[in-house]
């Protein structure tokens, strides 16, 4: 597969100095925090819970929690599709790399790649084929490849050599807890990752990230409010330190706080048995702007526009190519 199709990687640091890019998805969590006019403060104090989450997490010889910071970058994938493809290869993927200074030492630490997870085809997948699909039906249901091109495209990105020659280990994608599931605590527990968390059933989610090669495991770290699920290859784990854990936690949870305050920024923690709440009205509000609302109208846009841009033009050979990795 990988031979039909070239992949190319761009990297941006994330800090209070960054500013999206104009093929970024602008609902990426990222991007929406660096616009308006509190944008370097939002950045700011993002980055700011951040390195304190960090800190708490990774609190062996670290007695006054100042040890570590942590350091984001954005990787910005392109894809070009088959020898002399379109001119200008599409963005199919944005993830965030993490790593660490350790200010006492002064040694710079590798952290995980993955954790936030934007993807243009993603959008097309659910803001608008799923609602075609099911356009006028009387019944939901699924169209039978549904997310296997995107698994496809995720993979091979993964297997890939540009993928090997930047990073070390397979990636960990951290998102929120679905509300429409009930999460049973287990006596499972890890010293960074938490308490394991068991859902009482499969979502579509899981099933579109299957496709990915992925499979998902649920934790809530220690003085977290609710799980978060993780989806990895390999061994959760033992294929990762804890340091490298804790760089995920503190990244993605920081920015559940801010997106979805009423499960994240709960005034009361996830119990034995926990049901996500998006309507939850005990919470706290973190001092960082972010419009939920614009994020969730432009998803069908974006959608829309990897429609426009790469699933149309490409679509035969795209379909070729994911059905038996030839062009």
């Amino acid at each position: 597969m990988n031979n039909d199709v070239a992949f190319t990687i761009k990297r941006i640091g994330f800090d209070e100095n960054y500013r999206p890019s104009d093929n970024t998805r602008i609902t990426t969590n990222f991007a929406n925090l660096a616009r308006g006019e509190r944008r370097r403060e939002n950045l700011r104090n993002t980055l700011e819970m951040i390195n304190n989450r960090f800190n708490a997490l990774v609190h062996w010889d670290n007695p006054e929690g100042r040890r570590y910071s942590v350091e984001l970058d954005i990787i910005s994938v392109s894809m070009e599709v088959g020898a002399g493809g379109h001119e200008a290869p599409f963005q199919i993927i944005e993830i965030l790399k993490t790593s660490f200074l350790d200010k006492q030492t002064g040694k710079r630490i590798d952290g995980i790649v993955g954790n936030n997870f934007s993807s243009y085809v993603r959008d097309y997948d659910f803001s608008v084929r799923l609602l075609e699909h099911n356009k006028h039906q009387s019944t939901f249901s699924i169209p039978d490849d549904f997310g296997v091109l995107h698994g496809n495209l995720f993979k091979s990105f993964v297997d890939s050599p540009v993928y090997k020659e930047h990073f070390g280990k397979p990636p960990v994608i951290c998102l929120s807890v679905s509300d429409n599931k009930v999460y049973h605590r287990t006596d499972n527990q890890h010293p960074v990752l938490g308490v394991e968390y068991q859902p009482n059933e499969s979502s579509l989610t899981e099933q579109y990230f299957k496709k990915m090669g992925l499979q998902v495991r649920y934790f809530m770290p220690a003085n977290s409010a609710a799980p978060l699920a993780f989806y990895f290859s390999g061994d959760l784990l033992n294929d990762y330190t804890n340091l490298e854990l804790a760089g995920t936690i503190s990244t993605m949870e920081s920015f559940q706080k801010i997106y979805r305050p009423e499960i994240y920024n709960a005034n009361a923690v996830a119990g034995n048995v926990y049901q996500p709440n998006l309507k939850n009205p005990d919470h706290s509000l973190t001092q960082i702007v972010y419009d939920r609302e614009e994020r969730s109208q432009l998803a069908a846009e974006q959608g829309k526009f990897a429609e426009e841009h790469f699933i149309k033009p490409y679509q035969a050979m795209l379909e070729q190519w994911s059905s038996n990795g030839s062009l």
